[in-house]
């Protein structure tokens, strides 16, 4: 792929005029009804730590569901567990040259979330293969472990992907983080530098909030902290009471019932039990800002200006992040709301640009 001056990288999104607004743009895109044209069928990966993860695939020669009408709330995971291969039934190690794309989702999403559906439906109509990594307990079921997942977890996406690549070596993989997702795997893009071309040949983050100090800032204030942080919250405190009582934690339960903001919860829990100081060591550590001129895979990056969880004058300027980086901040979006077409809308101009700019990369 030739290198893209992310100076000139433009994006062809605008959002309808029926849906103004960064708040209402995320909201509905959130909210919309989505048709799972496809099954998933689950895997269990052990994790060097003794913990484990489980991942979603999409199998594109299977038929789509019998059920019709099938939101979120028609996931049907088939149960498969890790074999002898370390395959899932029905899938085995790629024989000749294909490509898979593996997707990394956000805080306390799935492989139900909406972005995760369209996605898969896109693969789906394409015949192309594609997965979802469930961050640890974001797949139904609290992870064994006393941590959880993290922001920065950079060192999780490497023996992922690289386990990935190891079974497929033939395969062109693909990667796509959103959000914090995202976060992650551009951190991990930059850390490794060149060695990261050796595993994934091209990589997408959306909607990714690069610096997690004034991300934290955005979302703990304001119309942004009774939206989405009290959501976040509502999701993440009984994982972590369980996890409390499980492991004997010396956590104050009523201190973790208490908590309204980010900065409570990643000063109680997430910083002390993942290797950091405090919520602004964590932060600074985590955040993937830092790294992007040292990517060397054709990453796209996709940020909407009016994102509710992060400004726009905030998002990285071109001489921020290397020439392998294509910048395309839209005016409007939200976070993950690029719906588009006339009332209702829907979201298939997301997954359409990811597979486009992938198709790029290996031109």
């Amino acid at each position: 792929m030739k290198d893209r001056s992310a100076s000139t990288a433009l994006s062809y999104y605008s959002a309808p005029t029926w849906l103004p607004g960064g708040h209402l743009q995320t909201i509905y895109a959130y909210a919309l009804r989505q048709t799972m044209n496809f099954t998933y069928r689950r895997e269990r990966w052990e994790t060097p730590d003794g913990d484990f993860i489980d991942l979603d695939w999409l199998d594109p020669s299977t038929p789509a569901p019998a059920f019709a009408g099938g939101s979120r709330s028609g996931f049907r995971p088939t149960g498969v567990v890790e074999g002898a291969t370390g395959l899932p039934v029905g899938l085995h190690p790629s024989t000749e040259s294909s490509s898979l794309v593996v997707l990394f989702h956000g805080m306390e999403g799935s492989s139900r979330s909406h972005y995760a559906i369209c996605l898969m439906n896109e693969l789906k109509g394409r015949g192309m293969r594609g997965v979802v990594v469930h961050l640890r307990g974001c797949s139904g079921e609290v992870n064994r472990l006393a941590r959880a997942y993290h922001s920065g977890d950079s060192s999780e996406i490497d023996w992922i992907l690289r386990r990935l690549k190891q079974r497929e070596p033939k395969s062109r993989l693909y990667t796509v983080g959103v959000s914090i997702g995202g976060n992650m795997l551009l951190k991990w893009l930059g850390e490794q530098g060149e060695n990261a071309s050796g595993v994934v040949d091209g990589a997408a983050a959306i909607s990714v909030p690069v610096d997690l100090t004034i991300a934290a800032q955005r979302l703990d204030c304001d119309w942004s902290k009774l939206i989405y942080t009290s959501r976040f919250l509502r999701s993440m405190k009984p994982k972590l009471l369980a996890k409390i009582s499980t492991h004997d934690l010396p956590i104050d339960t009523g201190a973790v019932r208490a908590t309204s903001t980010f900065r409570e919860i990643d000063d109680l829990y997430t910083a002390p039990f993942h290797g950091f100081k405090d919520a602004p060591d964590y932060w600074q550590r985590s955040s993937s800002k830092p790294w992007l001129r040292r990517i060397r895979v054709p990453t796209l990056m996709i940020n909407a200006r009016n994102d509710p969880f992060f400004p726009g004058d905030a998002l990285p300027t071109p001489a921020e992040v290397s020439d392998r980086v294509a910048l395309e901040f839209s005016q409007t979006g939200g976070h993950v709301g690029f719906v588009t077409g006339k009332f209702p809308g829907d979201l298939s101009w997301l997954p359409s640009r990811i597979l486009r700019f992938f198709a790029q990369a290996v031109e």
